[in-house]
């Protein structure tokens, strides 16, 4: 199978799709619960969500699904959020605490290594590639990481989360405009019947901060949309709804082309 798809484009922003992708393996879904099986912690739909809302942008999508490893998450297997509810490199539960393997079946340190070769490091590699051309294009390369979640997860956090949530490890990973103008369109006055926070309680996966250079003129955030914004229904099978969705393309293809925008300022800052 393959582990990414890339699509170049000339655009100074990339966007990246680490969790959208549904292929496991036949050797490793035989080792997930039923449970596991219904690959509920997908992004879904998050790449058809962003589809034609800039010319030229670039894409780079992992195919693989979360469960086979999370292409978010540090290699090291070092805690995005320590102290916190949260998954891992490989996930042993779902997001609400619940075993996706069977018994004697989770994953051991022979697994993790050959699914770091097999599918986190040629992601990655992809993504690099792209951020590196792209940046040899500009001048500067800006990383917009897209992401979904289920609105409520008493496992992960308290009460509803926002239907924005931006990330930017608490502004280290991109320049100060690029985290403002993001937080302008999704501000309520601009972003009418929508919330949004920054920094709150998903500040940037692995992926931002490990990408977000800015000094080196590479500049990453993340986007978690709540899927309720999108979605039919949080629950299987998780159907597009097309009409909650062009409302919100609206405003992310805002976002999109006001950070583009942003890139030749950037590019005298690196």
């Amino acid at each position: 199978m393959t582990t990414h798809e890339t699509c170049q484009g000339t655009s100074p922003v990339i966007l990246g799709f680490p969790h959208t992708g549904t292929e496991v393996p036949p050797a490793i879904w035989d080792r997930l619960n039923d449970n596991g099986k219904l690959l509920a912690d997908t992004d879904w739909h998050i790449h058809n969500l962003y589809d034609g809302l800039l010319d030229g942008i670039t894409t780079v999508r992992a195919t693989f699904h979360r469960y086979v490893i999370d292409a978010n998450r540090d290699p090291s297997g070092t805690s995005l959020y320590p102290g916190q509810n949260t998954t891992g490199l490989i996930p042993q539960t779902d997001f609400d605490g619940v075993p996706i393997w069977k018994d004697g079946q989770a994953p051991d340190e022979a697994d993790i290594a050959a699914r770091l070769r097999d599918f986190h490091a040629p992601y990655h590699a992809a993504l690099s590639a792209e951020i590196e051309r792209v940046r040899s294009i500009h001048g500067v390369a800006i990383l917009y990481d897209c992401h979904s979640i289920r609105s409520h997860i008493p496992f992960l956090f308290e009460g509803k989360l926002p239907d924005f949530n931006i990330g930017t490890d608490m502004g280290k990973t991109c320049d100060k405009a690029i985290e403002q103008t993001t937080v302008a369109v999704t501000a309520a006055a601009a972003a009418d019947g929508y919330d949004s926070i920054l920094n709150g309680r998903f500040k940037g996966g692995w992926t931002t901060r490990h990408y977000g250079q800015p000094l080196t003129g590479v500049h990453a955030i993340q986007m978690e949309l709540t899927q309720s914004t999108h979605l039919v229904t949080e629950a299987p099978p998780f159907a597009y709804d097309p009409a909650n969705a062009e409302r919100l393309r609206v405003h992310l293809k805002d976002i999109l082309a006001r950070i583009a925008a942003i890139a030749p300022s950037l590019k005298q800052q690196a």
